[in-house]
C-alpha cells in the first residue's frame, strides 16, 4: 500500500511525496475545497491512517494517496435550496 510521507501545495498542484520515494501529483482544480482554501488553510494538514490519507481540518478536505493515484477528484457538493413549508 503507498503512503504518503509529506504534503506541499503550489499554486498550481497538490505533491505527494510517497514512502517509496515517488513523488505524485494532480492539479490543484482536482480539489474544488483546496482550490477555494487559503494557504494558511492549505498549509494546515495532518497525514492520518498511517499515511494513507491526509485530512485538512479547516475545509474538511480528505485526499488518500490512492485516490490521487487513480486519479479519483473531489466532487463539488451543490448545496441543495429546500423549500418552506
Amino acid at each position: 500500500m503507498n503512503r504518503e510521507k509529506k504534503i506541499t501545495i503550489s499554486e498550481d498542484t497538490i505533491n505527494a511525496q510517497l514512502d517509496d520515494g515517488r513523488t505524485i501529483s494532480v492539479p490543484l482544480a482536482w480539489s474544488w475545497r483546496l482550490s477555494e482554501a487559503t494557504k494558511k488553510q492549505r498549509e494546515n494538514y495532518i497525514i492520518i491512517g498511517d499515511g494513507i490519507g491526509v485530512h485538512w481540518p479547516d475545509i474538511d478536505e480528505d485526499i488518500s494517496a490512492e485516490g490521487m493515484l487513480t486519479s479519483i477528484p473531489a466532487k463539488h457538493t451543490k448545496k441543495i435550496k429546500r423549500k418552506s413549508a
